[in-house]
């Protein structure tokens, strides 16, 4: 019977950078004031706060199938963060360029691994069978 090594959630590339982008992106929020925190700030630091959540309780769903579904809910909730949310927010001067940037680059990051950690899951289901 073959090992399988277990990895902690708080180890997981993907889920780190989750942190590191909703970290960044409560700077964002805190600097808003009431009116766009109501506006667009509160469903900004939603969509990206669920990026992690969501991961997390993929990781610690027992069928492979109800992972994946979780961690599809991950990566559209960082799309409506960074290409709606974010992108809104730039054009209404609501976000300093740096911070901008940085959650943009954070975010390519977390799109690539969440894809590649999606890809893993489909395969350690079909070497499963």
């Amino acid at each position: 019977m073959e090992n399988k090594k277990f990895i902690p959630l708080e180890d997981l590339e993907v889920y780190k950078l989750a942190i590191e982008l909703s970290d960044l992106s409560w700077e964002i929020y805190s600097g808003m004031d009431w009116q766009d925190k109501k506006i667009m700030g509160d469903q900004f630091i939603r969509a990206i706060d669920s990026v992690g959540a969501n991961i997390t309780e993929g990781y610690f769903r027992f069928h492979y199938l109800d992972k994946i579904k979780f961690y599809y809910i991950s990566r559209a909730s960082l799309a409506e963060g960074i290409k709606h949310w974010l992108e809104l927010m730039l054009k209404r001067s609501k976000v300093e360029q740096s911070k901008y940037l940085k959650s943009k680059e954070i975010a390519n990051s977390i799109s690539v691994k969440l894809n590649n950690f999606i890809s893993s899951t489909y395969k350690c289901k079909k070497n499963d069978k």
